[in-house]
């Protein structure tokens, strides 16, 4: 004889943050094929711009680029609470650069 099995379910906490808003999406399928539109990633930022101006930028300078214009960014799954060093801004020609490739994606 075999023991009875048993159902068993499992809740995973994932983050202790609460949802803050919700975004509403709007999807146009053509000729029956989900589509999945495009986002802009940092690192076709950081591609972009390396191709254009021959250097790169830190991941911390889009971000700092992004709030300096408003837009939208997400809270980092591995952010810190104490940085180890002091955080440096962005120098000028960086943030011109990463200024041109948002304007190149049309986020800004």
């Amino acid at each position: 004889m075999f023991p009875r099995m048993l159902h068993v379910e499992t809740v995973v906490l994932l983050s202790h943050k609460d949802a803050d808003g919700f975004i509403s999406v709007k999807m146009e399928y053509e000729d029956g094929v989900d589509s999945i539109p495009e986002r802009v990633t940092y690192s076709m930022i950081q591609a972009y711009v390396e191709g254009k101006y021959g250097f790169k930028v830190h991941t911390a300078y889009i971000a700092e680029v992004k709030c300096l214009l408003g837009l939208s960014i997400y809270d980092a799954p591995n952010k810190v609470e104490e940085l180890k060093y002091p955080y440096k801004p962005a120098p000028v020609h960086k943030v011109e650069a990463i200024k041109d490739a948002l304007k190149h994606f049309e986020l800004i």
